[in-house]
């Protein structure tokens, strides 16, 4: 009896480790908002963000999504993350080397975009507000949305010369960064 036991008990243990293994290898990319990674065309300074593609899917910027005045994780799913090599300074403000976690208050006429320094592992708590704790901000700056060359179904980052440009639908949202 006590081997059939130990036998039922090792097939629950196992069985129970190949669910978890399949479960943490889920294909990402499959997700309606997959996941994306911007990298800068120069090493000085390197930036990475990383953050998944939400689609406007003929949803209003502001309104239907990312309301304006309000906290936004900058993307979907986990938490959007801001890493530079160096020192830099942001629309001429300082920021330090390291990673951050990435928010912005859009606006119809301005975006603060917020680097954090606490990098949750979801982009936004249990209620649906943006998993931020204000008081671990690092810095915030403000810049101006302009309407952009082209529509952009999903959220992308790229880079403009010295700036870093969110495009989503037909907005620009670019910042300097040197």
């Amino acid at each position: 009896m006590k081997q059939i036991f130990s036998a039922f008990l090792f097939l629950t243990v196992a069985l129970s480790a190949t669910q978890c293994s399949g479960q943490a290898t889920e294909d990402k990319s499959k997700r309606p908002s997959p996941p994306a990674t911007f990298t800068s065309t120069s090493n000085d300074p390197k930036i990475t963000i990383n953050y998944s593609q939400p689609a406007v899917k003929g949803r209003t910027i502001g309104k239907d999504i990312a309301p304006y005045g309000q906290v936004w994780r900058t993307g979907a799913n986990e938490a959007t993350t801001f890493e530079v090599n160096r020192d830099v300074k942001v629309e001429g403000q300082p920021l330090k080397a390291g990673k951050y976690s990435l928010f912005t208050i859009p606006g119809e006429n301005e975006w603060k975009i917020i680097f954090n320094s606490v990098i949750p592992s979801w982009g936004i708590k249990q209620g649906g507000e943006a998993n931020r704790e204000a008081a671990n901000d690092a810095l915030t700056v403000s810049v101006k949305p302009t309407k952009a060359p082209q529509f952009t179904e999903r959220m992308t980052f790229a880079q403009k010369g010295d700036k870093i440009a969110l495009m989503w639908g037909d907005t620009e949202v670019a910042f300097t960064v040197k």
